[in-house]
């Protein structure tokens, strides 16, 4: 019987996110020979559509915008060396008090355990030790984001795969002076990373720790692969250089393990290989 191999699969809401909050991880295993799979749960319909035009806009035409943010995509996938990409295709609920959260086709209103089912499908498929999604708050209360953490927990439960779960994380001493640093690059960050006290996770939580830094500038160019959200991406702002300083690791808490390994860790891996 074939050996079981390493797998990362990464269960994230929208086209870009995977690049924003696991970019690093899937280009660093990636390049060491893992087999990542990328879950994405809806086709970002409430994206900015070309122009810049939002939502809200009578002219925001959802049937052009899930064609451009699929090959948008596809071409993130192809920069971080992505293996497998799997679109569950569930309709974006917009952001937190948005009326589409409730809109019945929506993610959000989509029953956890439709969902769950079938990603534990995929799960069973890829049979992956490692999954990587975002905490029980969604890391900052986006609803897609929140519906990803309760399918993800649900699958779990239903499948027993996989060996380790992880929430992504940004440390909150690594928000400490973040906007002092980008303002003197002339890059104007969001108010919420130092204004509101309970964005990021605090210290103590974080379990892992990734070096990316090696690849950094695939991350980079993983995010500048999803133009049309450009206006969205702040960190496009930064330049490559000095993103590729201040974003040079990723962090996260384990929220799931069978393997005993010691944290703090430095690979998602610990304990697997």
């Amino acid at each position: 019987m074939a050996e079981r191999p390493l797998t990362l699969m990464a269960v994230h809401a929208h086209p870009d996110d995977e690049a924003i909050g696991t970019g690093g991880i899937l280009a660093r295993y990636a390049a060491e020979g893992v087999r990542t799979v990328l879950v994405t749960c809806t086709n970002g319909e409430l994206g900015d559509a070309p122009g810049g035009l939002k939502p809200d806009d009578p002219d925001h035409d959802e049937s052009v915008v899930v064609p451009l943010r699929r090959r948008e995509l596809e071409a993130s996938c192809e920069i971080l060396g992505v293996s497998h990409l799997e679109l569950l295709g569930y309709h974006d609920s917009g952001m937190e008090g948005w009326p589409q959260n409730e809109a019945p086709d929506s993610f959000w209103r989509t029953p956890v355990e439709v969902a769950a089912q079938r990603l534990a499908d995929l799960m069973r498929e890829y049979e992956p030790q490692v999954v990587v999604t975002y905490d029980e708050n969604g890391f900052y209360g986006h609803p897609d984001h929140i519906q990803a953490n309760r399918i993800t927990h649900a699958a779990l439960a239903e499948c027993g795969i996989p060996s380790k779960l992880y929430y992504t994380a940004v440390a909150r001493s690594a928000l400490r002076g973040f906007r002092d640093v980008l303002a003197q690059a002339g890059v104007e960050g969001p108010d919420e990373v130092e204004d509101n006290p309970d964005f990021g996770t605090p210290d103590e939580l974080i379990t892992t720790t990734i070096d990316c830094s090696a690849v950094a500038g695939r991350k980079y160019a993983s995010l500048a692969a999803h133009a049309s959200q450009s206006d969205n991406i702040f960190f496009l702002q930064m330049g490559e250089d000095l993103f590729s300083t201040l974003m040079g690791s990723e962090s996260f808490v384990r929220a799931v393990d069978s393997t005993n390994a010691p944290v703090p860790e430095d690979d998602l891996f610990a304990g697997l290989r």
